[in-house]
């Protein structure tokens, strides 16, 4: 698969719902998923389920684990946009579990 290829595949997801479908997905997306649920955690957004913010560290961090994962993984596989993104949420991510660490620490 070449870099051109790789940058154009987008995964469609059907679901039940209003319109009765979701956004595709692409890697952006994808990201942009993960590190929500990371600010979550860190209480900066309020839980989808209860609508509460509440500070889990431990989920926090496991969830910026998991996005520097997918960075080490992908590493040479993404477009320069999908690099600087990723590269932009982490450094964001990781400022922010510091700060709510000190905070909550």
């Amino acid at each position: 698969m070449t870099s051109t290829t790789r940058s154009s595949v987008t995964f469609e997801a059907e679901a039940e719902s209003a319109d009765g479908s979701l956004p595709s997905i692409d890697f952006s997306t994808f990201a942009l998923s993960l590190s929500h649920s990371a600010l979550v955690h860190l209480g900066d957004a309020p839980n989808p389920e209860g609508g509460q913010t509440s500070v889990s560290l431990a989920l926090a961090r496991q969830m910026i684990d998991v996005l520097t994962l997918l960075e080490h993984k992908t590493r040479g596989n993404l477009t320069g946009e999908e690099e600087r993104l990723l590269e932009q949420l982490l450094y964001d991510l990781r400022l922010r579990f510091v700060e709510v660490q000190r905070h909550h620490g």
